[in-house]
């Protein structure tokens, strides 16, 4: 990943709590704010979205694209750019790391999005930080409000 962005949270609940709320693309629209539409286009053979539509409105951007992810078990899960109306790349990562005897989780995101439109690099890596940030706390928000266990 060249020039980005990335943000840390802690989340009480376990990585594989977590990550089950990260690859429910379905729910997205529920605690994403952005994603107005989530698509899984295609699966890989552990049953994990391999493609994903995203109807995606974030303010500024304003966009349709479709997004490649690859999952490392519970551990992480990248993606890029497949095709998109606004972007010319988008690549990131949640990484998760197990804390306090695995019931909490440290979840770093990572982000760099290059728009089609010319941007300064300074309002380009805002604008991640918003979304990284966003992100963030709605996944806590969204993971800590399930019954565990």
């Amino acid at each position: 990943m060249a020039e980005h962005t990335s943000s840390s949270i802690t989340i009480e609940a376990a990585p594989a709590d977590v990550m089950s709320v990260i690859a429910d693309f379905a729910r997205y629209p529920e605690w994403t704010g952005e994603v107005k539409e989530a698509e899984v286009l295609a699966v890989n053979d552990q049953g994990r979205a391999e493609q994903v539509r995203l109807v995606l409105d974030a303010g500024a951007i304003k966009d349709d694209h479709v997004l490649e992810y690859t999952w490392l078990g519970d551990k992480e899960v990248s993606w890029t750019l497949v095709k998109s109306q606004m972007l010319r790349s988008l690549d990131g990562t949640y990484a998760l790391a197990p804390m306090a005897g695995g019931v909490r989780t440290e979840v770093t995101y990572k982000l760099a999005v290059d728009v089609k439109i010319p941007l300064l690099g300074m309002i380009k890596r805002k604008a991640e930080k918003v979304i990284i940030d966003r992100a963030l706390a709605g996944l806590k928000k969204r993971v800590e409000s399930i019954p565990q266990g």
